[in-house]
C-alpha cells in the first residue's frame, strides 16, 4: 500500500477501533477474547484494504470479518471449557437473589455466554449492532428467513438461560 492508502486505514482504524472492539465483546464476553477478534477483523480488512473498491461498504465487510472471526473461534476445542470468576457456592448458603437484584450489564452479558455463538451473532448484530433482518442476512451471508428463525430461537435460549440464572439464584436463598 501506499503512503495515502495507510493514512486512510489509519484513519479509519482510530474512528472505528472502540465500536468494533465493543461489538466483539458483546459476541463474546470477554475483552481479551474481544481484542484479539477485534485484531484479527482489522488485519484481515489491512490485507483487503486495497481491493476494497466500495468505502461505503467497509463496515459491512469489517462486521461479517468480526462475526465470522468469533464464530470460527467459538468451534475450537479449547473454547469449549468454560471459566468461571468466582465457584458456586453450595446450596442453602445465603446470597442475594435474583428478585432482589436489578437486572444489569453482566446478567445480559453472562446470558448471551449461554447461547449458541450463531444465534448470539444474530442477537448482538440485530439488538446491539441495529442491523435489520436484511442487513443482518447480509453480514452473516445467509437467507432472511433463516435470520428470523436465529433470531427467534436465540431469544428463547436468552430467556431459558437468564431464566436459569434466577432459578439458580433463588435456589441458593
Amino acid at each position: 500500500m501506499d503512503q495515502r492508502e495507510e493514512q486512510e486505514f489509519a484513519e479509519y482504524f482510530a474512528a472505528k477501533r472502540d465500536s468494533v472492539r465493543r461489538t466483539a465483546y458483546m459476541l463474546c464476553g470477554d475483552w481479551h477474547r474481544a481484542d484479539d477478534l477485534a485484531q484479527t477483523a482489522f488485519v484481515s480488512l489491512h490485507r483487503r484494504w486495497r481491493k476494497i473498491r466500495d468505502r461505503a461498504a467497509t463496515d459491512a465487510y469489517l462486521r461479517k470479518t468480526l462475526v465470522r472471526a468469533s464464530i470460527d473461534e467459538s468451534r475450537r476445542p479449547w473454547r469449549r471449557e468454560r471459566q468461571v470468576e468466582e465457584l458456586p457456592e453450595p446450596a442453602g448458603q445465603g446470597g442475594p437473589r435474583l428478585d432482589d437484584q436489578v437486572a444489569t450489564r453482566e446478567d445480559l452479558l453472562a446470558g448471551l455466554r449461554g447461547v449458541p455463538s450463531r444465534q448470539r451473532a444474530v442477537l448482538v448484530l440485530r439488538y446491539f449492532e441495529g442491523l435489520d433482518v436484511s442487513g443482518v442476512a447480509k453480514a452473516l451471508g445467509c437467507s432472511e428467513g433463516t435470520v428470523k428463525s436465529q433470531t427467534a430461537r436465540g431469544l428463547e435460549n436468552l430467556r431459558k438461560v437468564l431464566g436459569g440464572l434466577g432459578e439458580e439464584v433463588d435456589s441458593r436463598g
